[in-house]
């Protein structure tokens, strides 16, 4: 079976996918975001997935790719056109070529018009293809920069996409109105660049007279890109927490394990959000806690203080994970929620205060 996520990046309208073989665990990302890196690590950690290929559909102008980061941190191998006049990839890609996860593939299909390098990955059944930049939903990639030329578009789409069976779902690498999907069929029918009678004169017309506006980041994303996103002089990802060993989950919420806060728990904050009689209940509390019920948290907050981080614990982490956020919109940095909550600190044998049983 195929595991299957489309992420959003919200800043860029990039979309991350996530394909995977069940049987076997191996992944692959295609066009991962600078920015995401944690959320996207997090996903496979969590779905047991090992990254083996990390895909750009081309050299991006508007965001920075994950590509380099994410090899270092996973080890997996990174892969882009043999034509994107990028560095420090391992696997240059070449029409026809395949990349393998587990016992899945994806066949590259070359469709250069927004720029020389852009690649359309195809699933080995056909029942899904991702298009890049090249064929948009309802729309396409601009061709008026990056060695952009309308007339390859026409062609790209033409003879390497809609060749593909009607039924066919197509996924872009960008979406500006929140769709998600659309089909080879309706790209055919319906799209106003492409699609009806539309010929290559109606096509390049249409695309030379757009008066687009550059990427916001193109000064910043090509160059990054063209070195497979490799920090050097760029943007870092911002360190990760050091007061503590932490998890990052794909829920986005930092954690932290009970072993972990034993080991700093005289220099952390101890939060406790349940209510009084939890608080002095059969599961008792973490000695040195104090307790803070969540539903006045955000009116008792000035209580709080930011010189030392902050664990909040609850009996099994679901509303210690909404404490931390309310505390993060509050402005504190340092801040987790203890995993498994009061429930998992006695199942390992950590101290408890109360009326225990």
């Amino acid at each position: 079976m195929l595991i299957f996520r489309q992420l959003l990046d919200s800043k860029s309208f990039t979309y991350t996918y996530l394909l995977a073989d069940s049987d076997t665990h191996d992944a692959i990302l295609i066009d991962p975001v600078f920015e995401q890196v944690r959320r996207d690590i997090a996903l496979l950690n969590e779905l047991g997935l090992k990254l083996k290929y990390v895909l750009d559909t081309h050299c991006h102008a508007d965001h920075i790719t994950s590509a380099w980061v994410m090899k270092s941190r996973s080890g997996a191998q990174i892969c882009i056109s043999n034509n994107a006049g990028v560095k420090n990839a391992d696997i240059y890609l070449n029409h026809g070529d395949k990349v393998e996860f587990g016992t899945r593939f994806l066949s590259i299909r070359e469709t250069p018009g927004h720029t020389n390098g852009c690649l359309s990955y195809v699933l080995d059944n056909e029942s899904m293809a991702f298009t890049g930049d090249c064929l948009l939903i309802r729309g396409c990639g601009r061709t008026d920069f990056q060695q952009g030329k309308a007339k390859d578009m026409y062609q790209s789409v033409h003879t390497q996409i809609f060749t593909l069976p009607d039924d066919t779902l197509l996924y872009p690498a960008h979406d500006y109105r929140g769709l998600t999907v659309t089909s080879v069929i309706e790209e055919k029918n319906y799209n106003p660049r492409l699609g009806g009678n539309l010929n290559e004169n109606d096509f390049e017309g249409y695309m030379n007279n757009l008066n687009l506006k550059h990427p916001n980041q193109i000064d910043i994303a090509v160059p990054a890109n063209l070195i497979s996103g490799k920090p050097d002089s760029l943007l870092n990802l911002s360190e990760d927490p050091d007061w503590a060993e932490l998890n990052y989950t794909f829920a986005g919420i930092w954690e932290i394990n009970p072993q972990s806060l034993e080991e700093v728990v005289g220099e952390v904050q101890i939060i406790d959000v349940r209510g009084v009689d939890e608080y002095q209940g059969p599961l008792g509390h973490i000695p040195g806690s104090t307790l803070l019920p969540l539903d006045q948290l955000s009116e008792r907050i000035d209580e709080l203080h930011q010189s030392s981080p902050v664990v909040t614990v609850c009996r099994g982490g679901g509303r210690s994970a909404q404490a931390s956020v309310i505390l993060k919109n509050n402005g504190f940095e340092r801040v987790a929620s203890l995993s498994g909550g009061m429930l998992r600190w006695r199942s390992e044998g950590h101290s408890v205060i109360g009326n225990v049983e």
